[in-house]
């Protein structure tokens, strides 16, 4: 494949819910191109850009794909991405490397929650789009209901550029808007016909909407068009492609990507009307040196931003990139401005599925690859080092759900946790931490199916498995009462002897954890001492008296106790500390708590009182809600962590996939007593166990 230059290269992402055909449109295209002899199948795994073991086992895309084609003396880097909500930082990917989106929706549901949120993110992103009706081919496809449901959803600035012909229910042609001229399916070709008599008027409406909405982009297409009540055919383009990239008009195509109909023509439509790499704007950018905001254009030194990595157990890790100016061949040197660090040069690649092809170059305006850069992650910026920019990173969701995760096998825990900080590699969705408090080491991330498929990869890649569970909840331990008692340790069997008395009042503490107070009057406990009796009670209160976890909220004070000149020593005032603390907290009104965590929940309005009736099931309480923009509303709700660990997964359910929520945490608060009982319950049955 030659170099193009930016005014000939389009990046268009394919965009949409799972399952209406994005992948196989994708395959399509790389037919069309004569880059694959037939068309591969999603549900046999054999397309170009659903590789990874996990997606043909699946049957479904996990991760965001490139797919570089040429068509029409024009260059289009496809980029596939994924449309399950559990994979979504995917998207975010490749939304990075796109300069425009190509949205599907299927023509038997019309827009569903995928197509709501591309539309949203495309919105939000300031980013061109085109709507894509596809699957024609299948049985009620009804293109005409699908589209009053976009209208409804979207606004009437999303205007069809094709109206489909339809014959005893089969996709046969298209009436062609912008040209108003008529094309009939001839096997893989295409055959100009008369519209149909039937679709005429139904047609001149469309184009009528079509020309308003093209004159409405422009003030001076607008005169004329009120002057003469119509565009000529190279004004009506003018108007569609100035309204595609303000992102003040959407058009919509049609086609059945899985029998190959309609998509030449998609093709054209990429090329013709969405735009070129030259027309739109680099990412946000500062000089790395003061900081100050610049505007990287085309023609100057080099500047490129790695969108995606991809961990190769046999290549080793994949930087996929956008260059924004300059170019990288194989003797550049780049500069990772965000490392402070020039990388190694080495080969440059187009990447098309899994397959790494060696270009000559990654020219301004393209997407290409390398690999083994030692220094650069997703986000990182790779300039040139005598005018280094930054770009601004790619704001990816946050981890929603975590689950504990443990080698399979004993004594392969080292290798599970280097394969999965790998992995966070190529998916800055997923983290991994350990909790210190109750020594998990957790996997989060957007949704229980991508953590399945984390351990998946693990397994595949690194050939190590894991195991998954619930994480343990970080309770404590605090009183609710005041309480005395002595503690004695005495130990005498020959030789040098033991010897410690303390007398300790604990009582509750309004802030904090712990809080130590020296009463000793006296010298009844040498001052030497005293330190080791308030480190046996920080030793000590790692473990409650109820079920054995750390307590918080005391105040303790040593006002009495005895020693002995000759067998007095630290380790006797430890244990002598330990054995007060555990008989005063026994008698101090001992309470089990738990973490409280704050949810601020986007949901449209509709399932307000779904959410707030879950929310109570779960112990929670609804603080407020606050209207937001497009029918949203945030619920503001405070839960025990305990109720909430598969809140993502519930919540998407209950919302088709609309909601989604940050959280935080706030405080610990008692538990009720029959829930603790059973905690108390089971913390004993496992020390049992354990001993």
């Amino acid at each position: 494949m030659k170099n193009y230059n930016a005014d000939s290269i389009r990046n268009v992402c394919v965009l949409g819910h799972g399952g209406e055909g994005k992948t196989t449109l994708t395959e399509a295209m790389l037919f069309n191109t004569g880059l694959i002899d037939r068309m591969g199948k999603v549900e046999d795994g054999t397309t170009t850009t659903d590789y990874d073991l996990e997606e043909t086992k699946r049957h479904i895309s996990i991760s965001t794909a490139l797919a570089p084609i040429e068509w029409k003396d024009s260059k289009i880097n496809v980029i596939d991405a994924p449309g399950f909500f559990d994979f979504y930082g995917e998207v975010y990917e490749a939304m990075a490397l796109a300069d425009s989106a190509v949205i599907l929706c299927s023509a038997v549901s019309g827009p569903v929650v995928g197509t709501e949120k591309a539309m949203t993110m495309c919105k939000k992103a300031e980013m061109p789009r085109m709507l894509v009706i596809n699957q024609m081919d299948k049985e009620n496809a009804n293109f005409d209901k699908a589209m009053e449901s976009i209208n409804e959803k979207f606004g009437i600035s999303v205007v069809p550029i094709q109206l489909p012909i339809v014959e005893k229910g089969a996709f046969v042609g298209y009436v062609d808007l912008i040209n108003m001229t008529a094309k009939m399916f001839n096997g893989k070709n295409e055959k100009d016909a008369d519209i149909p008599a039937a679709l005429k008027d139904r047609a001149e409406s469309l184009r009528e909407s079509l020309m308003e909405a093209a004159a409405e982009c422009d003030e001076e297409l607008m005169m004329t068009y009120l002057d003469t009540m119509e565009l000529s055919h190279d004004e009506l383009v003018k108007g569609i492609n100035i309204g595609i990239l303000s992102g003040m008009l959407t058009p919509v195509a049609c086609c059945a990507a899985a029998v190959n109909t309609g998509v030449t023509t998609l093709m054209d439509n990429i090329v013709k009307l969405m735009p070129t790499a030259a027309m739109c704007k680099a990412r946000p950018a500062v000089n790395a040196k003061t900081g100050e905001a610049c505007e990287v254009k085309l023609g100057g030194k080099l500047a490129a931003q790695v969108m995606k990595t991809v961990a190769d157990p046999f290549v080793g890790k994949i930087s996929i990139m956008k260059v924004y100016s300059g170019s990288i061949t194989a003797d550049v040197s780049p500069y990772n401005s965000n490392a402070e660090k020039s990388e190694k040069s080495g080969t440059v690649y187009m990447m098309r599925g899994s397959k790494l092809i060696n270009v000559d170059a990654i020219v301004e305006g393209d997407i290409g690859a390398m690999a083994k850069l030692q220094f650069t992650n997703t986000g990182d910026t790779l300039t040139d080092a005598s005018e280094p920019v930054k770009f601004a990173p790619i704001d990816f969701p946050q981890p929603c759900i975590s689950l504990a995760v443990t080698a399979k096998k004993s004594g392969e825990e080292d290798k599970v946790f280097a394969g999965l900080n790998r992995l966070t590699e190529e998916d800055p969705t997923m983290r991994i931490e350990r909790n210190a408090e109750t020594g998990d080491v957790l996997v989060c991330g957007l949704g229980e199916m991508h953590i399945d498929v984390i351990c998946a990869k693990l397994r595949n890649k690194f050939k190590v498995e894991a195991a998954l569970s619930d994480p343990r909840i970080p309770y404590r331990e605090t009183i609710r009462a005041t309480a005395s008692a002595e503690g004695k340790h005495k130990k005498q069997s020959g030789g040098a002897g033991q010897f410690g008395v303390v007398q300790i009042k604990f009582e509750p503490l309004a802030e904090g954890d712990f809080e130590f107070v020296d009463a000793i009057v006296g010298g009844v406990v040498p001052n030497q001492f005293i330190p080791a009796v308030e480190k046996g009670l920080v030793e000590a209160m790692k473990k409650g008296v109820l079920a054995g976890y750390p307590m918080i909220g005391v105040k303790a004070t040593l006002y009495d106790g005895k020693y002995h000149p000759v067998d007095s020593k630290e380790v006797a005032f430890k244990s002598a500390a330990r054995l007060s603390y555990k008989a005063a907290c026994v008698k101090a009104s001992p309470v089990l708590i738990e973490p409280i965590y704050r949810y601020d929940i986007q949901i449209p309005i509709d399932y307000m009182g779904d959410i707030m009736g879950d929310i109570s099931r779960r112990r929670g309480r609804l603080i407020g809600s606050n209207p937001l923009a497009d029918g949203i509303t945030e619920v503001i709700a405070e839960a025990p962590l305990s109720e909430m660990f598969k809140y993502a997964t519930d919540l998407r359910s209950m919302t088709q996939g609309r909601g989604s929520f940050r959280s935080e945490f706030v405080r610990y608060e008692d538990v009720p007593a029959n829930v603790a009982q059973k905690i108390i319950e089971n913390a004993k049955k496992d020390e049992d166990e354990e001993e």
